[in-house]
């Protein structure tokens, strides 16, 4: 049975993007590779035109997948990123000179948006002293180890994929996609969630809730998903025997 509507419940997604998405604004985008992206959200934001973005995501998708779309029509003008190195056209658009990345080693940067979120200002660590991730930053030596200052990241709007949600905006994620889309959730302005599926205030059961509905202005039911392996690894058959064997 579907759920009802409530304010914060969009009819698609260009609706739910309509009047939060600017040019030239700080976006957030939930998920890793390709799990737990909010597959809906980016392919509106793209059909939008919305320009000169600042995405701050652990990486830009694949080659046409996820935030890899955004990269194909020269929507972001930089990322704040950690892993890049499954996007040809990432790599082709910095090395060009056409993008500009913000680099950070992968905890921080979750520890950067879940600061952003939890109203603090910065916090000082020892992951990239004495290295090209710590130019130009404020460093610390504490009991004669070198920290270095790193600030939170908050943003204009975040767009984040759930496995499940109510209409008053309360999130369930499954598995991978727990690892950026809750922190995001609560560091931007507006919070735009894409859901899988959408019931009613009530079902979901409160202590297995992740994300509560008070950092979600914004709701849709997605459409169909997917579900892509980013890179498949198999063994052949004779290695799979031969570790039956063992």
């Amino acid at each position: 049975m579907a759920a009802k509507s409530s304010s914060k419940v969009y009819a698609d997604a260009a609706s739910a993007l309509k009047g939060a998405v600017k040019d030239g604004m700080t976006l957030m985008c939930g998920g890793f590779g390709a799990c737990g992206i909010p597959e809906n959200l980016i392919d509106a934001l793209r059909a939008s035109g919305v320009r000169n973005l600042t995405v701050v995501s652990n990486n830009a998708g694949l080659d046409g997948v996820g935030l890899g779309l955004l990269l194909q029509t020269r929507q972001i003008r930089k990322m704040i990123s950690s892993y890049v190195g499954e996007n040809k056209e990432f790599e082709r658009q910095y090395l060009a000179g056409e993008l500009q990345i913000e680099f950070n080693p992968q905890g921080t940067l979750a520890e950067r948006i879940r600061a952003g979120g939890a109203g603090i200002y910065g916090f000082y660590t020892k992951v990239g002293a004495g290295t090209e991730v710590a130019k130009g930053k404020e460093t610390r030596i504490v009991d004669g180890e070198t920290y270095v200052l790193e600030t939170g990241l908050t943003a204009d709007v975040s767009l984040v994929k759930a496995w499940k949600g109510d209409t008053e905006g309360n999130l369930i994620y499954r598995m991978t996609a727990r690892n950026f889309n809750p922190n995001m959730a609560t560091a931007a302005r507006v919070t735009i969630a894409e859901v899988e599926q959408l019931v009613e205030p009530g079902t979901l059961d409160p202590n297995s809730i992740h994300t509560p509905g008070i950092f979600v202005q914004r709701i849709i039911q997605g459409a169909s998903y997917t579900k892509l392996i980013e890179k498949r690894t198999v063994r052949k058959r004779e290695e799979q025997a031969n570790a039956v064997v063992a």
